[in-house]
């Protein structure tokens, strides 16, 4: 990948549910260069899917529901006189119907998370959750099409990976971008900011309180059934961007 053009860099970041998207979107958007833009297809998706989420009659009134209006947006000149557009997105976002031309104009990079702990944290507030849900599956698909766009793969990057090392982990994602590391993507000021979703009253709490990624911690991941099946039908999926992750020393 190359450094920003004369219109600057966009980068599209697909994540699913219950990984370190906002935290990722803390970092970038604490670089000078950096503006940031959370989650913008979120009204589209819910009016598409009447999925009933907290908060969602003040989100389907905050952004646009047209999808390619939305596109548009991203595509468009980038806000406040930034080089850097960093946009968080949910891969369970994505509608089958929704046309991915857009994408060609962006930085496609992913950050993914083992099934089985998205699935035992996912399923706190959501015990009966479906597979579609996660956005494993989207994920996968969106990574294949921007395979077959590039030649190459884009750039993957794993959570525990980032907890691991953020500086050697995000240094590698900005080399493969073709733009220079900043420290300052390690620490950001506590508290809420004006660019997250009119959602982060119900979901950004512990983020808020965040002042930098959180240590790495492993965990001892315990499965009913119904999680297990849940996670053993995203598994193929996330193989399939895995073996893609950058590396500190990438």
């Amino acid at each position: 990948m190359s450094a920003p053009s004369g219109d600057g860099l966009r980068i599209a970041m697909w994540s699913g549910p219950r990984n370190i998207s906002t935290a990722m979107m803390r970092a970038w958007e604490n670089r000078e260069d950096t503006v940031v833009i959370d989650e913008p297809f979120y009204a589209h998706y819910l009016l598409a899917t009447g999925a009933p989420h907290p908060g969602r009659d003040e989100v389907l009134a905050a952004q646009s529901t047209d999808a390619a209006e939305v596109a548009a947006l991203l595509t468009g000149p980038i806000p406040r006189g930034g080089s850097i557009w960093y946009q968080k997105h949910m891969t369970q976002h994505l509608q089958p119907d929704m046309p991915l031309g857009w994408l060609d104009q962006v930085a496609n990079c992913f950050l993914i998370r083992e099934p089985a702990a998205v699935v035992a944290s996912f399923t706190i507030q959501r015990p009966d959750a479906a597979a579609w849900e996660l956005g494993f599956e989207q994920q996968a698909r969106l990574f294949d099409h921007v395979c077959d766009r590039l030649g190459v793969a884009p750039p993957v990057i794993e959570a525990s990976d980032v907890l691991k090392d953020p500086a050697g982990i995000l240094g590698a994602l900005c080399a493969r971008l073709g733009i220079p590391f900043s420290p300052r993507m390690l620490r950001w000021p506590a508290g809420p900011r004006d660019s997250d979703g009119v959602w982060a009253p119900h979901w950004y709490a512990t983020v808020e309180r965040s002042t930098g990624f959180a240590p790495y911690r492993q965990h001892a991941t315990r499965l009913n059934a119904f999680q297990r099946g849940l996670a053993e039908q995203c598994q193929a999926y996330y193989d399939r961007l895995a073996p893609h992750r950058l590396m500190a020393d990438a």
